[in-house]
């Protein structure tokens, strides 16, 4: 029995959300996704409520029966108000800037990387002196937006000894002691 799967996605008022054979496609304000969905399972639409059900109790289309039902709720959740990531930059002489969807970042190497954003995800930068500087991401892909960040987190993963590194917002890392002197 899936949790998950048996509960439906409301589909909030602006949202409107066609099915095409096996393609799920959800329309609202921010934008338009859409979702190929697997044969084995059902997906119908009652007024406001996307429903899911499925053919088998197979291991495998029992794990798909929520897989889609968390994809299909993301998608009404982005295309309505949208996804944030915020990435901090911790170290000295780290720093970000934007000019369009390029994403200019200097983390310690000998020359800056250059990064382009995808046309779907918006970026901000803010740069405060004292304080590390801080990337916000948004986007109605959640998909897309995680993907994205964890692309520019891979530039300069955050170290375990001095905390050094690009990071999410209010992610701890978990810090390892130094080397002591030897006692002898």
């Amino acid at each position: 029995m899936s949790r998950i799967g048996n509960s439906p996605v409301i589909i909030t008022e602006g949202t409107s959300v066609s099915i095409e054979g096996t393609v799920v496609s959800v329309k609202g304000k921010l934008g338009e996704l859409s979702q190929q969905v697997d044969g084995r399972i059902n997906v119908t639409v009652n007024e406001n409520q996307i429903l899911f059900s499925r053919d088998s109790e197979d291991k495998e289309v029992r794990s798909l029966h929520g897989l889609y039902r968390s994809l299909l709720a993301n998608m009404v959740e982005g295309v309505t108000n949208g996804f944030t990531k915020k990435l901090e930059f911790v170290g000295v002489g780290y720093r970000a800037a934007n000019q369009g969807q390029k994403l200019d970042i200097s983390v310690g190497y000998s020359h800056n990387i250059i990064f382009e954003i995808p046309a779907d995800v918006k970026v901000s930068t803010e740069s405060e002196k004292g304080k590390a500087p801080i990337v916000t991401l948004t986007s109605h892909d959640k998909q897309l937006l995680g993907a994205v960040a964890a692309k520019i987190r891979s530039f300069r993963k955050p170290e375990p000894y001095k905390g050094k590194g690009i990071r999410f917002v209010g992610e701890q890392i978990r810090r390892k002691a130094g080397k002591t002197a030897a006692s002898a």
